[in-house]
């Protein structure tokens, strides 16, 4: 007997009357006594379904240690105990493994090697946050190779295709598919769910999908696994061999979907609970066979007459998700803690092999292999030639990025890089810099989490969305600083950059000032890069000044100096601060040795070398490169920025201290200078020679 149990668009499907199985097979939707089934058999294979899945939650509660064991021994098991036979091979567990597990028989696991595949609809920069947590779940306790399928839109793609070139995990194949080639499919369906469009996509993914893949489990973004993934894609060998079983779903588990909390609460239009669409086996090749395509748009239109539009979509507790965190649950500590372990886990481990599965390199590993195979173990500065080479995970924009272009084509983006020490820094520069800003975050995983609930908090950087924040995994025992420079000078989408450090504060207006300089220099058409003076303070707590009158002002009294006079005055001297004093018009300079302005350029300026980590040189070896390059050096006369105090960083106190620290800084100085006599011949000699004149 066939039975139509959920109204919801996304969860359209028939139930086969065969005990606990909740296996679905198709039904013919033509069939006109389908349709006409009258509501008490409805009600009454609801009442049964409800009353096995009530004997099981039962059994499961009275399991011992329910909490503080496995998942696949509990709740894991729970829901797939009401969506699954039992099979022959489920109760092979030895005496041992009974006695340490609840009653919930344990599901057979996929052979081994076989490829899984696992596909997600995630769209924005929120749900692409989300499935981070979601793979590392798998990656966690996979013993198998895996295949993602990402319908993504272009926020999601740019992203994920990111995340995973840098994070190259052994045995993991990644796909995407544009969901924008999908909307038309399932637009014309009225949808009030938060999820929107893409909530309804999963209904596509027989076309959206390879016609030659069979089969897949479908994920919703807010899913944290507790057992190998193995063992739900071992479920389809449960699916009858008659053809008819396609789709393998599971009741939902909250009482919240019954209606009856509270007075007028009716969230489901179904029959009972309903069942949740954010775990799917899909039996593609069965599905495409029955037309499946056809299928749901037919039941949709019908439906789609009396319920007007769809009001709920794929979610339920998946405990991947902060509001759900605050869910009344007897299991919330087990879950909360499984969550939280994987969001803040160092996704750097994950990056093992899968022994006795053989799998294809990637072109970048094998890359990556030959680089360091050529590296000498011997040398003294083995560990920094390492760093040079090395392939850090990067998750682009981590948070809600939005930017519209300008008009006239003169906008420039701030540009620095950080990590967790000065945090304290970016609500002041949102306010000195209204302009676009492009930052790249130096954080482990648990300090990246650590960020997003400061950044959530601060009513400043939450309603600043023109702010691209990106994130560069620690790994190593460097800084890569301008390894993550350049992760931020990458994801720029303004025509120019103003190259800076995050412990700068900017005059007000410098923004407007800037572009109004980009016009007046010409620097579309010509190689310029435009200084802007920098000036340090020693007290925390500044009356920061509004003009460059102030400035001369606290200069004179001392409040202000001209950046590191008393440490590393070379660094700077070549500005001329004496000309700036009275300068009203922009004045070019000539590079000199260890010159290293803050300038704004055009954004296809030269990267910087990533060869330098940590303290010295990193910004030096830049200046160097568009000197190199016959870039004009221009100051310009109403600009400045001044360094707020803080800390040394743990870098310039290991330079400071380390013999072997200066000794391949000044190696890694020679070798720059043999590369650019290459690069640029004879020209490049008056950086060696000022470099010996040091």
């Amino acid at each position: 007997m066939c039975v139509f149990l959920s109204l919801e668009i996304n969860e359209i499907c028939c139930a086969v009357s065969d005990g606990r199985s909740l296996l679905l097979s198709a039904c013919l939707v033509e069939s006109t006594e389908a349709r006409l089934l009258e509501r008490d058999v409805l009600a009454s294979r609801v009442r049964e379904v409800e009353e096995e899945n009530r004997q099981i939650r039962l059994q499961l509660s009275q399991s011992q240690g329910l909490a503080a064991q496995p998942v696949e021994g509990n709740y894991g098991n729970q829901q797939w105990a009401a969506s699954a036979d039992t099979g022959p091979e489920d109760v092979e567990n030895t005496a041992e493994e009974r006695a340490n597990h609840s009653e919930c028989s344990r599901s057979p696991t996929a052979e081994k090697c076989e490829l899984i595949h696992v596909a997600c609809v995630c769209a924005g920069h929120n749900a692409s946050r989300d499935v981070v947590t979601l793979v590392k779940s798998i990656l966690f306790h996979r013993r198998n190779p895996l295949h993602f399928h990402f319908i993504t839109d272009t926020v999601a793609n740019q992203i994920l295709s990111t995340l995973f070139q840098s994070w190259m995990v052994p045995s993991v194949q990644v796909s995407f598919y544009d969901a924008d080639e999908l909307k038309s499919e399932v637009s014309w369906i009225p949808n009030k769910h938060y999820s929107g469009i893409y909530g309804l996509m999963k209904l596509t993914l027989t076309k959206a999908l390879p016609s030659n893949l069979s089969k897949v489990i479908v994920l919703d973004t807010d899913i944290t696994f507790a057992t190998d993934i193995a063992e739900l894609w071992a479920i389809f060998r449960k699916f009858t061999g008659n053809q008819k079983q396609v789709i393998g779903l599971v009741e939902n588990q909250s009482d919240w979907y019954l209606g009856n909390l509270w007075k007028n609460h009716k969230p489901w239009p179904a029959l009972g609970r309903g069942f949740n669409t954010g775990v799917i086996l899909l039996y593609l090749e069965r599905l495409r066979r029955i037309g499946w395509e056809q299928m749901w748009r037919l039941t949709a239109e019908r439906e789609l007459m009396s319920m007007l539009s769809t009001s709920l979509a794929d979610q339920v507790i998946h405990w991947n998700s902060p509001k759900k965190l605050r869910v009344k649950n007897k299991h919330v500590e087990f879950f909360r803690n499984l969550y939280l372990t994987f969001l803040e886990y160092d996704g750097n481990l994950l990056r093992r092999e899968l022994f006795g599965c053989p799998s294809q390199a990637s072109s970048e590993s094998t890359e990556l292999q030959h680089a360091l195979e050529e590296l000498d173990e011997d040398d003294q500065c083995y560990d920094f030639r390492r760093e040079r080479i090395m392939v850090h995970r990067v998750h682009l924009y981590f948070l809600q990025y939005e930017y519209t272009p300008t008009d006239d084509g003169t906008d420039v983006t701030l540009v620095a890089q950080l990590s967790m020490d000065r945090l304290q820094m970016l609500e002041a520069i949102c306010k000195h810099w209204e302009g676009p800003i492009s930052l790249a975050l130096y954080m482990s995983d648990a300090e990246a989490q650590q960020f997003l609930r400061y950044a959530q908090a601060s009513e400043v950087l939450k309603n600043r969305k023109n702010v691209g924040y990106h994130i560069v995994y620690k790994e190593g025992q460097f800084y890569p600083v301008n390894l993550v420079r350049n992760v931020a000078l990458r994801n720029v989408n303004t025509p120019y950059v103003f190259l800076t450090d995050v412990d700068f504060l900017p005059v007000y207006g410098l923004y407007d000032y800037l572009r109004k300089s980009i016009v007046q220099l010409d620097m579309a058409n010509t190689k310029k890069a435009l200084v802007v003076p920098a000036f340090e303070t020693l007290r925390y707590r500044l009356s920061f000044p509004k003009s460059k009158a102030e400035l001369l002002s606290m200069l004179d009294m001392g409040t202000l100096y001209t950046f590191r006079y008393h440490v590393w005055t070379k660094g700077h001297a070549p500005t001329n601060y004496a000309k700036w004093r009275t300068a009203t018009t922009p004045y070019k300079v000539e590079w000199e040795a260890d010159f290293e302005p803050y300038v704004v350029v055009r954004r296809d300026c030269p990267e910087y070398d990533q060869r330098f980590v940590g303290f010295g040189w990193n910004k030096v070896s830049h200046i160097i490169e568009l000197d190199a390059q016959e870039y004009d050096l221009i100051v310009l006369p109403n600009a400045f920025m001044i360094h707020m105090p803080h800390a040394p960083s743990f870098d310039i106190s290991k330079f400071r201290s380390s013999p072997s620290y200066r000794y391949c800084l000044t190696t890694l100085k020679d070798e720059f200078h043999q590369d650019l006599s290459r690069k640029y011949g004879s020209a490049a000699l008056k950086y060696l020679t000022a470099q010996r004149n040091i």
